[in-house]
């Protein structure tokens, strides 16, 4: 469940497909999907070509449902599979990191929760932009950080217009 191609400069480092991404074998192709390419910008077309954006999860099955939702991670596919196939990212030029498992693995900061990281944004930009995770269960979140739409979200809209330009 990733796309991959040596040209892309954007990668969406996430977390691991859902059951609904899990069955259709599309990464986000569902709620989250339609609410990572609004923040974005992006049209599906662009946001579905490998030559320019790159989505390599955390893990590439679904972990199952817990008691607050789905599950972790498979705690192997990280350490096995993350390095060599982001390897083959040398044009990169953006990273989002979105959720607490992306996050801890490419911006760790010991103990810090989702909403410190990406309060704290503006030490990792240009580069890369720590992200919550865009699913609907995230709502209340957005709520309380009304900030997060109002001032990362239009940077990050021009940040990616500027990327996607240069690559054509």
């Amino acid at each position: 469940m990733f796309q991959l191609h040596p040209a892309a400069r954007i990668l969406i480092a996430a977390q691991a497909p859902g059951r609904k991404v899990h069955a259709s074998g599309q990464p986000f192709s569902d709620a989250s999907g339609d609410r990572l390419r609004d923040w974005l910008g992006m049209s599906p077309e662009i946001f579905y070509d490998a030559r320019r954006v790159a989505i390599v999860p955390m893990g590439f099955c679904y972990p199952g449902t817990g008691k607050g939702g789905d599950l972790p991670p498979r705690p192997e596919c990280a350490p096995t599979w993350r390095a060599p196939m982001l390897a083959h990212l040398s044009r990169l030029e953006l990273t989002l990191v979105i959720g607490q498992y992306a996050q801890a693995w490419h911006l760790p900061a010991a103990g810090a929760s989702v909403t410190e990281v990406v309060q704290r944004w503006r030490e990792h930009w240009p580069r890369a932009v720590p992200l919550p995770h865009p699913s609907p269960r995230n709502n209340i979140w957005l709520r309380r950080n009304p900030w997060f739409e109002a001032e990362l979200i239009p940077l990050l809209r021009e940040r990616v217009a500027q990327i996607l330009e240069k690559s054509g």
